[in-house]
């Protein structure tokens, strides 16, 4: 019911941790701390008993680690998680694989109380987002095989020579991108990325897609030509860019300055495609919450390019897809799971006519 605080369990091995999560939370009373629990045992009794709408989990804890624990429950009784872990490279793998799982996002733990001012907006902000998203859609990316849909033929004019292929995701993507990447060939033209995420864990999550997809994925680098079977994740804290040298296409690492609230930004990817190629750009818009990339998707269309945006029904947080359809800057709405086949479809040498998608 409007009005009604959002009920949060928090899960972590430390009662003094536990104490400073409980007292950043109750600064905000839209949510309620139901209670707090020690180890994942006590963590599912706490959750049949108080029934809560978001859990916080700690990463590493005695007994179960919190991601055999958020495997079991994503299985058994899909909640929204927010994970609140050690922002170190050691900690990375593991917070990623949580994110994989289902978990909503992630918050940096606070290492001493005067890190509390840090961590008390981000973490009210992301239960709060936690509290609406679409957990269900975790599954659909889990899916395989893609719904059938019906929709116009790839746009005429792309090819893999001269065209890059620009994605944006925030809360909810590490697991779109991955559901998006690993369904695609080793033959695409190159693909740029911007994933809401700490600069800790993008070097991690750049290994990890690399170990999964046909594709090579590396962390991008500053000056760096693009080559094609490449997917350039833009390093975390920093504003991330296609540029050129001469003839060649090229990664370009920028300023610390946060652009829509975020540094790499989606729009500041989207933009400089629009400005470098902008009849050989297809930008695609993933979940997440905000309006980060909205406008430089609108710029990508207008500019001769083309344009996707995943769906409401498969987005954890149908936020950003949403403002750059009500925009006008979506040519194209597609389920995650048809992405990559339309993509494929796309860049394929066979003719459009032939794709079946």
């Amino acid at each position: 019911m409007p009005g009604t605080p959002i009920r949060v369990l928090i899960v972590d091995d430390s009662a003094l941790m536990r104490d400073m999560l409980a007292s950043v939370l109750r600064r905000d009373p839209g949510i309620e701390v139901v209670g707090t629990a020690a180890d994942p045992f006590a963590a599912r009794d706490a959750i049949k008993r108080l029934n809560p709408d978001v859990l916080t989990l700690d990463v590493e804890m005695p007994g179960m680690n919190g991601i055999s624990f958020l495997e079991k429950l994503m299985a058994l009784r899909p909640m929204p998680v927010v994970m609140v872990s050690t922002l170190t490279q050691a900690g990375a793998f593991s917070t990623l694989r949580a994110l994989e799982i289902g978990a909503v996002d992630v918050v940096g733990k606070p290492a001493k109380a005067s890190d509390l001012d840090r961590v008390a907006a981000e973490l009210i902000d992301k239960i709060k987002v936690a509290a609406a998203a679409n957990v269900g859609a975790h599954r659909a990316a889990q899916e395989k095989t893609p719904p059938r849909f019906s929709t116009a033929p790839p746009p005429v004019g792309c090819s893999r020579t001269g065209t890059v292929i620009g994605i944006g995701a925030s809360t909810g993507g590490v697991e779109a991108i991955r559901a998006v990447l690993t369904d695609l060939p080793a033959e695409m033209p190159p693909i740029l990325i911007v994933q809401h995420m700490p600069g800790q864990f993008t070097g991690s999550f750049a290994s990890r897609l690399d170990g999964l997809c046909a594709l090579r994925v590396k962390e991008a680098e500053d000056g760096e030509v693009l080559r094609p079977g490449t997917v350039y994740l833009g390093p975390g804290g920093r504003q991330f860019e296609l540029g050129h040298a001469g003839p060649n296409l090229t990664c370009r690492i920028g300023s610390e300055e946060r652009v829509s609230g975020h540094a790499p930004s989606v729009d500041v990817l989207f933009r400089s495609m629009a400005r470098v190629c902008p009849i050989n750009s297809l930008g695609v818009i993933l979940t997440g919450m905000g309006r980060d990339g909205a406008s430089g998707l609108l710029d990508i269309r207008l500019g001769g390019g083309h344009t996707i945006g995943q769906n409401e029904a498969t987005s954890v947080v149908y936020g950003m897809p949403r403002a750059a359809y009500e925009i006008g800057a979506v040519e194209r709405q597609l389920p995650l799971q048809g992405i990559a086949p339309y993509l494929t479809a796309t860049f394929s040498p066979e003719p459009a006519d032939k794709a079946h998608i």
